[in-house]
């Protein structure tokens, strides 16, 4: 929806008069001392001359592209924007830096605790092959001990035998001899 008559020239004035923010920033910029400055921006804060209208379209005016005076400290605010954005990135690059030191020395850390992890199971490994070594060499021993348990049990079995024949003899002794 294209502005008409009034509101066209209204909105013409509205952006050709300087911001308020421009303006305070030029008082502020004359009482501290900037004389050449507030000369500069005066000068700029001239509005720029109308064009005539030589639209076709009916008595339409159109609007020109507002421009704002260049603040007079713009270069100090961008040197300043630069440099603090160079810490900035100084400060994210240190940090990535930092986080990358703490996983190096967490990667260094781990990998000698897997060392000594892998120490400690090497000398498993090697205590049970001595332990296994062992166990087979007493293993002629652990046969013979089963074996004479085997004996053991059937020469016990012969004595419980025995006892019982013998206790069936001398009652049968006992029994001869009353008679």
């Amino acid at each position: 929806m294209a502005a008409t008559g009034d509101e066209a020239a209204a909105m013409d004035s509205i952006s050709r008069e300087p911001s308020a923010a421009s303006v305070a920033l030029n008082a502020a910029a004359s009482s501290s001392g900037e004389a050449d400055r507030s000369e500069e921006t005066a000068e700029s804060l001239v509005p720029a001359p109308k064009k005539p209208s030589t639209n076709s379209d009916g008595g339409v005016e159109t609007a020109e592209e507002a421009v704002e005076p260049a603040e007079p400290d713009i270069d100090e605010l961008c040197t300043d924007m630069f440099e603090k954005m160079a810490i900035f990135l100084q400060g994210e690059l240190t940090a990535t830096c930092e986080d990358y030191r703490l996983l190096e020395n967490m990667n260094k850390l781990t990998s000698l605790k897997y060392m000594e992890m892998k120490d400690i199971s090497i000398n498993i490994s090697r205590n049970l092959q001595d332990l296994n070594n062992k166990y087979a060499s007493l293993q002629p021993y652990l046969d013979q001990i089963n074996k004479i348990e085997e004996q053991v049990s059937a020469l016990e079995q012969a004595a419980y035998k025995l006892d019982a024949y013998s206790k069936k003899l001398e009652a049968r002794f006992k029994k001869l001899e009353k008679r």
